[in-house]
């Protein structure tokens, strides 16, 4: 999630990976007016909002996935490469997962026997049930991998990327084909890794950034007819699934069928958003603003590990004040995004803060 410093920063990306960040916050909030106690669908005129506001909302995670994975290849050392990526994204999730303990336990949702124990479970999982930290493992996975597919991203043909990403967005499709068909290629309840398993999963963004990278980086006139095309079917895909299965979906584990990351509607909608901005520029505008705009960027990691904590708090103090979703969504996001960005810059000027906010 953040970025190598170097002169040769690239603006558009940090200008990507902030609209990204937003869109996770505002992912978040939307969760208070559609998920109800256990998992129970709410379904209510906020929820609808939530379904029309956020469902572009959903590409934040791939977003975060291409942007990480546009910047991976390379890897010459991988000594030095696990120990970089390891430093900047491990360490700090494992402490944020200790404060996550401590926040719990000061709210009074836990005693001190279960926060003790949600602490020791971190080796296990991330201790504490703070869904957005699943993020974390998966970066990692990825990190895991990179070092194996480095040559064959750098030097493999065109033909053969596009082969591996013909087969991704086979597997993108396999939500929709479930609920036709059960099981398909392979898949039994004895039977983890059907045939294109391996083509499945995260991995698709990266090499789908990297794609993009080696062949149409610079900006042409049909990234833009292209990107917003993809933009406004994967949408209309995404938002009528959510809508649709609002008022019958008891569970949210049925209601989010349109929303999962790895979809082919929130694929093209990601794709469509990455074509559309990665050539971004920021020349021609005052020095302070690029400024801020790269360390909004560096911090990014730090901003997504601590705003659960301060979105809860803005979420009680803001909802009963404002009557519509439509105005309490992106106000309530906004006001979020800009008080933990507040927190994690005070938190850069302590000693060894890289350690804590990444």
């Amino acid at each position: 999630m953040k970025p190598d410093i170097n002169v040769n920063r690239h603006y558009g990306f940090d200008v990507l990976r902030i609209l990204a960040l937003y869109m996770v916050l505002q992912i978040h909030t939307g969760e208070f007016y559609y998920i109800g106690n256990g998992g129970a669908v709410i379904n209510s005129p906020a929820s609808h909002v939530v379904g029309w506001f956020n469902s572009l909302f959903r590409t934040c995670v791939p977003l975060f996935v291409m942007l990480s994975g546009y910047f991976l290849f390379p890897i010459n050392d991988t000594r030095v490469f696990f120990r970089k990526r390891m430093s900047r994204v491990a360490v700090p999730f494992v402490l944020w997962c200790v404060l996550y303990a401590f926040y719990f336990y000061l709210m009074g949702s836990t005693d001190l026997e279960t926060m003790l124990l949600n602490i020791s479970k971190i080796a296990v999982n991330f201790g504490v049930d703070i869904g957005h930290l699943w993020f974390v493992y998966m970066l990692l996975g990825i990190y895991l991998f990179a070092p194996l597919i480095s040559h064959w991203v750098q030097n493999c043909t065109r033909k053969n990327m596009e082969l591996y990403l013909i087969l991704w967005i086979l597997t993108l499709m396999l939500p929709y084909i479930h609920l036709l068909v059960p099981a398909i290629w392979g898949e039994c309840f004895w039977n983890d890794t059907p045939m294109l398993y391996y083509f499945s999963g995260f991995l698709g963004y990266v090499i789908l950034a990297n794609y993009i990278k080696r062949f149409f980086l610079p900006p042409k006139a049909w990234n833009y007819t292209l990107g917003l095309t993809l933009i406004l079917v994967g949408y209309a895909i995404t938002a009528f699934g959510f809508l649709h299965l609002l008022p019958i979906e008891k569970f949210n584990s049925g209601l989010e069928l349109t929303w999962g990351f790895e979809t082919i509607n929130v694929a093209m909608m990601t794709a469509g958003i990455f074509l559309i901005l990665k050539n971004v520029s920021l020349k021609n505008i005052p020095s302070w603003s690029t400024k801020l705009v790269s360390d909004l960027s560096g911090k990014s990691y730090g901003i997504y590990l601590a705003h659960i904590m301060v979105l809860n708090a803005v979420h009680t103090w803001l909802d009963p004040h404002f009557e519509h979703a439509a105005v309490k969504l992106p106000l309530i996001a906004l006001i979020t995004f800009i008080i933990t960005y507040s927190i994690i810059k005070l938190l850069s000027y302590l000693p060894k803060s890289k350690w804590l906010i990444g």
